[in-house]
């Protein structure tokens, strides 16, 4: 079960006794006594709810795993239809320009306490874009760039309201780029320290690569 559900049980749990608490009338404990508890209680379920709710952007990473793949179709010079996949999401089918695609992504490295506890880092994917090979003409060639966000950005939130906290490091990303190449497809993988890694899927595409000088 993942860590966001359990947030969330939690927190149900707790909802329902902080309601009970509230409730409840004892001839042997003072009323505000009840409320009290009864709203600290309800207070750490809604924290526990939002927390998961945040943490359900993420994914959890315990080691070097799959986590994306791109499939590349040549529709003219330096124009591609790339077929991404993101973990268990639909695909989506993207048009990106230039010879070498480029992957980004966010990670959260929790700050030393998270990292005693042995809590691993998260991560959420950023953008997909197009580069090209020669620096000249991408400072001057027809750009593509596809958001891969959600709409509620995380460490937006965390910059505002958590900055002063000891809960999570939110500076650190990563990006992967390869060759786009007719025919290719590329899996992603994501280390334990937040390092993204791009290797060819499949003997085709490592052939397309030799012939590509890579």
């Amino acid at each position: 079960m993942a860590i966001s559900t359990w947030l969330w049980v939690v927190a149900s749990v707790l909802l329902l006794v902080g309601a009970w608490a509230w409730l409840y009338r004892s001839r042997g404990l003072p009323k505000f006594m009840l409320r009290s508890a009864g709203t600290v209680l309800l207070l750490v379920a809604l924290g526990l709810a939002g927390l998961g709710g945040l943490l359900r952007q993420y994914a959890w990473l315990l080691e070097d795993v799959p986590a994306a793949t791109i499939s590349l179709r040549g529709l003219g010079p330096q124009r591609f239809e790339a077929t991404l996949r993101l973990g268990d999401e639909p695909a989506r089918v993207l048009e990106v320009l230039g010879d070498e695609w480029q992957l980004d992504a966010r990670v959260i490295r929790w700050t030393l306490p998270g990292q005693l506890a042995g809590i691993p880092p998260v991560y959420r994917f950023e953008r997909l874009s197009g580069r090209y090979a020669d620096p000249a003409q991408d400072q001057s060639g027809a750009r593509s760039v596809h958001d891969l966000r959600g709409e509620w950005d995380f460490w937006e939130f965390r910059q505002r309201w958590l900055a002063d906290l000891p809960i999570a490091d939110a500076r650190w990303g990563s990006a992967a780029y390869l060759p786009m190449l007719d025919g290719a497809t590329y899996q992603v993988y994501l280390s334990p320290r937040g390092g993204l890694v791009a290797k060819p899927a499949d003997p085709a595409t490592e052939t397309l690569l030799d012939e590509a000088g890579w």
